[in-house]
């Protein structure tokens, strides 16, 4: 179809074509014969649907309490928000985490060769090291880093713990050792001190008295020649303990702020402070979100920026996949939420990204699981050309209207912080811990009820899924700070871990006895009837580890022959699957037959209703539906199973 002269060009960032469009009327026949579509006719479509229900519930809310409405006009007057230059491509960065120094660098050597831009050296007891890393020994840093050109443009980030701070001393020295000049080492040295002290709960010295020194150990690394940036203001750690968005911001906009005041005090000009400071926040499958936060943190430092008497310009933000979001059972799936989240911070603006592979739950990662965690990046950056536009996302409504509040709630608890005292005595008193500590129980309840679905964990397990392949190395002990517990650490963990408890227990059971715990679906009416509730239920009860079996092609309506083929399949525990309907003329029938079986306890897929104290009296004890707690109710099933 001929397109007129084009007046305006956009680029697709799908496949970096350049597309010629232009709002010359009738110049595409088709669509001029269609009116442009408004806001007020996509919400009677919408309110058709509703049948009268509130418009409003179609919005949904953040852990932060943010608004999602569920259409938006664009954005008028908005701006792109400056990161990265126009183009460019983030940094790949790969994790090198075997405790084995040879093995680590033949690791880091294949990285470089096929793609990675970029090396994160994870050292024992460091945040995310999950188990493994590096010792800090000067022998183990130089075996690493042999044949390795670090004035070769690649980026070198240190994943630090308090105990092994002082490899960054080492490496300077390695690096002088070999005649290259320090400006010409993109090195990142992640001092943390303020995550450190959040992750532990340890510190030697109060943060008035460990200030200067720390102040002094970066004037230091600076005036050796190094550009830096030396400082991390590092989110991870929130995000990790079942932190919201706004908490993630606000935590590594007050390290920031700490580390920026210390620096000044040390003697540091501020706009050597501001330079020597970056940022790492964590992204995951929440697309949207992970999108807003990575530009909302941008915003938020330029307004400390401006607060300061500078001139603002783009800080260093990197990204690490998310460990919370990532599962043991079915790792594949990791895979997608982990290119859902690498997405999101590139569209964000990310400068750099690790990518945890999908395996890393289980143990330490294989070459498979490594390539995959590189190529996931590569694909994103070379066949659908995510880094060619710059904030592709500006001017989205949806975008700017989360972006926006992002920034308000974060900066409410920044001031709230530093009404404090600042980070560190927000976190000496437990503010910040108690504040992470109730989206953290919010979000527990949300996967227990399976509102917050996580595939092949809570949702759409598979009990007979293959074992995915890791390293045979053994974890390394991680060195622990010499230093008092003052505050509570904050915790670390993955939502999938109560029904990865639940599954753990039924292998185990499965080695010692040859079996998988079951329960007995029984399907009353036609398959028409029960297919619907029996294939609820089996999702529903395997999520747990507990196998559910159904023998009979159709459902049963003869009572002693129910009971019959209960007592055959060798299941304690029984769910009656049916149609409201059906369960109005079979349930009482049906769940006495199975009481006469020997059955311990009787299930009943569906919502009770008005019919609740009816199915009761009948012999049901429990119920399962949309939105039950269905942790409870699994724990309660293992418990009977072992009775």
């Amino acid at each position: 179809m001929p397109i007129a002269a084009p007046n305006r060009l956009a680029v697709c960032a799908a496949r970096g074509i350049l597309i010629a469009m232009t709002d010359t009327e009738n110049s595409v026949p088709l669509v001029a014969d269609f009116s442009p579509a408004r806001h007020d006719e996509w919400r009677k479509l919408a309110e058709a649907v509703l049948k009268g229900a509130a418009f409003e519930r179609l919005t949904s809310k953040t852990y932060d309490g943010l608004a999602i409405e569920p259409l938006y006009a664009r954005a008028a007057n908005a701006h792109a928000i400056i990161g990265r230059a126009p183009g460019k491509a983030w940094t790949v960065l790969q994790r090198v985490d075997h405790p084995d120094p040879a093995a680590a660098n033949a690791q880091a050597l294949d990285d470089l060769e096929n793609g990675a831009t970029g090396l994160v050296l994870v050292f024992a007891g460091s945040l995310n090291a999950n188990g493994y890393g590096l010792d800090a020994s000067t022998a183990t840093l130089t075996r690493v880093l042999d044949g390795i050109h670090l004035d070769a443009g690649i980026a070198i980030d240190i994943n630090l713990s308090p105990a092994t701070r002082g490899v960054v001393r080492d490496l300077a020295d390695l690096i002088r050792s070999r005649g290259i000049s320090p400006s010409s080492v993109d090195l990142r040295t992640s001092f943390n001190p303020v995550g450190g002290f959040a992750a532990s709960g340890r510190r030697p010295r109060r943060w008035d008295e460990m200030s200067g020194d720390f102040a002094a150990v970066i004037g230091r690394v600076a005036d050796a020649g190094f550009r830096g940036p030396l400082v991390v203001a590092d989110g991870r750690v929130i995000h990790n303990a079942g932190g919201s968005e706004a908490q993630e911001l606000a935590f590594a906009l007050a390290s920031a702020v700490s580390y920026l005041r210390a620096l000044e005090a040390g003697g540091m000009p501020l706009d050597a402070a501001r330079d020597a400071i970056y940022f790492r926040l964590s992204a995951d499958a929440e697309q949207l979100l992970t999108m807003a936060k990575f530009r909302a943190i941008r915003r938020l430092w330029a307004r400390v920026e401006d607060a300061c008497g500078l001139v603002a310009k783009p800080a260093l933000v990197t990204a690490e996949t998310a460990w919370r979001m990532l599962t043991k059972r079915d790792p594949h799936v990791n895979i997608l939420r982990t290119t859902i989240a690498v997405a999101a911070a590139g569209l964000g603006g990310a400068d750099a990204i690790v990518a945890l592979p999908h395996t890393a739950p289980l143990g330490l990662p294989d070459a498979f699981a490594r390539r995959v965690a590189r190529n996931i990046q590569l694909v994103l950056l070379e066949e659908s050309n995510l880094a060619r536009v710059t904030d592709p996302s500006a001017g989205s409504g949806a975008l700017e209207a989360l972006t926006e509040q992002m920034c308000a709630a974060a900066w409410l608890l920044f001031q709230e912080i530093e009404s404090a005292g600042g980070i560190w005595s927000a976190l000496e008193n437990g503010l910040v811990q108690q504040k992470v500590a109730a989206v953290r129980a919010e979000r527990e309840k949300a996967v227990a009820h399976r509102k917050d679905i996580l595939t092949g964990s809570n949702e759409y397990p598979d009990l007979h899924e293959a074992a995915s392949a890791i390293l045979n190395v053994a974890a390394v002990t991680s060195p622990i700070e010499d230093a008092p517990v003052i505050a509570a650490a904050l915790p670390r963990m993955r939502l999938a871990e109560p029904f990865e408890r639940l599954r753990d227990l039924s292998d185990q059971i499965l080695a010692r006895t040859g079996a998988r715990p079951k329960i007995f679906l029984a399907c009353l009416g036609t398959p028409a009837d029960f297919t619907p509730r029996a294939t609820f239920a089996k999702n529903f009860f395997e999520a747990g580890g507990i196998e559910a079996i159904n023998e009979a092609e159709s459902g049963e309506d003869d009572a002693s022959a129910l009971g019959a083929t209960f007592s055959a399949s060798g299941a304690p525990l029984a769910c009656l699957c049916a149609a409201d309907k059906t369960y109005e003329r079979e349930a009482a029938k049906a769940a006495a037959a199975l009481k006469s079986a020997g059955a311990r306890h009787l299930y009943l897929a569906g919502r009770p209703g008005t019919r609740e104290a009816a199915l009761r009296s009948a012999g049901i004890q429990s119920f399962i539906y949309e939105g039950c707690d269905a942790l409870a109710v699994l724990e309660a099933a293992h418990e009977l199973i072992a009775s």
